[in-house]
């Protein structure tokens, strides 16, 4: 074989080495951003955690309004992020007691950092937590939130029976979200959350997957235009 046809070759594979290097980088860098989406570090996570809070809150405001809220209220936000959701239910609840849990570092410091006054006067407090073993006793809380976090959840079924334990008989457990099987932006939205492993639920799944928890009163609220959903279920009195 000449020497120049062997040299070719060798740089044709070089290039296609190098090529596949590149993509592989691509892609681990891709999977790595969308995980701080999923659990937000302390540093890189800071710009999606401020993005979130923007983005998140109309739909916050949305959900929010398909639940009474009384001013002296025991409140938990579960997966709080950014701390924008538990600064609203503040203000809704100007008397009451607002908790927050997250497993993120990067969601702790920046619930905190939004909330700092209301933490230093002790009216919210916000713990490193899973939603799977909840560090709160039975009865305490007349309503828990949950804004686009319960896909996340490691174990619906047990998680959904967990946050009831905490809620009080005749408490509610509110979960928003912006994108649900039947909403319109799921094709958008499903390939990302697949490499996300996140749930991807229907209607029919969450009304299931709140009465065989042991809630009752559920009730399910659309947005169609904008693919979004919210559903309400109550700890039986």
């Amino acid at each position: 074989m000449p020497f120049w046809q062997s040299f070719a070759e060798l740089r044709h594979s070089g290039a296609w080495w190098l090529s596949a290097l590149r993509y592989s980088i691509a892609v681990v860098v891709g999977l790595y951003l969308l995980n701080q989406v999923r659990k937000p570090s302390r540093w890189l996570g800071r710009p999606f955690l401020w993005m979130m809070n923007l983005s998140h809150s109309p739909l916050t405001d949305w959900g929010l309004q398909h639940v009474r809220i009384d001013n002296d209220f025991h409140i938990l936000d579960v997966g709080c992020g950014g701390g924008r959701t538990i600064q609203k239910l503040a203000a809704l609840a100007p008397h009451g007691r607002l908790f927050g849990v997250d497993y993120a570092p990067g969601s702790l410091a920046a619930s905190r950092a939004r909330n700092r006054q209301l933490v230093d006067v002790g009216r919210v407090s916000i713990q490193e937590a899973s939603v799977s073993h909840l560090p709160f006793a039975d009865n305490t809380f007349d309503l828990v939130t949950a804004v686009e976090t319960q896909y996340y959840w490691p174990d619906l079924a047990g998680d959904m029976r967990e946050i009831l334990r905490v809620l009080k008989p005749g408490g509610t457990l509110l979960v928003i979200a912006e994108s649900y099987k039947q909403g319109s932006a799921n094709a958008l939205h499903r390939p990302v959350m697949k490499l996300l492993r996140s749930a991807n639920l229907s209607v029919e799944d969450q009304r299931a997957l709140f009465s065989s928890a042991g809630y009752t009163n559920v009730e399910i609220f659309e947005e169609p235009a904008k693919g979004w959903i919210c559903v309400a279920g109550k700890k039986k009195e």
